[in-house]
């Protein structure tokens, strides 16, 4: 759905847009690092962003991975990025959600116009039920960020990933494509 009154665009990555990954992933390299997996420094390099671009086009092609930038309508800049990852088919019709978004453009409500993007595509495109995300207890600004997109909070999954080298636990949040959800897009 092309909405032109949100200050926000998706678009699937391209090889074109791993200098601008890069950069991204770099200057906010502080700021992502509490909440994903140790990252060596060849992460912050062109070639291995263009590695991750076409593992996400790969990943696209065999209905695995959805992996998405978040763009700033008015200056095309890359600001995040948004994806839609460990689809399962058949009886369960599911997928988890993971967002970044450039430290310099949170608070003003670009990952919430990112999450409901996304959720249009999962549940009208996609086909898919149920959409899942985890978020570490401490994560105040995430928790609101999904709760203002519809998901609701299902419990704690204590220890299930190994952030810099620890086990951290994270709330499980899900939304279902019967929920309702607000209208963020409008």
């Amino acid at each position: 759905m092309e909405n032109i009154n949100l200050s926000i665009y998706l678009r699937d990555f391209i090889e074109d847009d791993a200098e601008a990954l890069t950069t991204l992933e770099y200057e906010n390299r502080d700021f992502f690092q509490p909440f994903t997996s140790l990252r060596q420094e060849h992460f912050y390099t062109i070639p291995e962003q263009l590695k991750r671009i076409q593992m996400y086009q790969k990943g696209r092609k065999n209905d695995e991975t959805y992996a998405k930038g978040i763009f700033h309508r008015e200056t095309n800049q890359l600001i995040g990025s948004i994806t839609l990852s460990g689809i399962v088919r058949d009886v369960i019709q599911s997928a988890w959600l993971g967002y970044g978004l450039d430290q310099n453009q949170n608070g003003k409500g670009y990952t919430t116009q990112a999450i409901a993007l996304m959720l249009d595509e999962a549940f009208q495109k996609l086909d898919l039920h149920r959409i899942e995300a985890g978020v570490q207890p401490h994560n105040r600004g995430s928790i609101r960020v999904l709760e203002k997109a519809g998901f609701q909070k299902e419990g704690l999954s204590r220890q299930n990933v190994k952030i810099n080298g620890e086990w951290k636990d994270h709330y499980l949040f899900a939304i279902l494509s019967t929920d309702e959800r607000p209208s963020i897009l409008s």
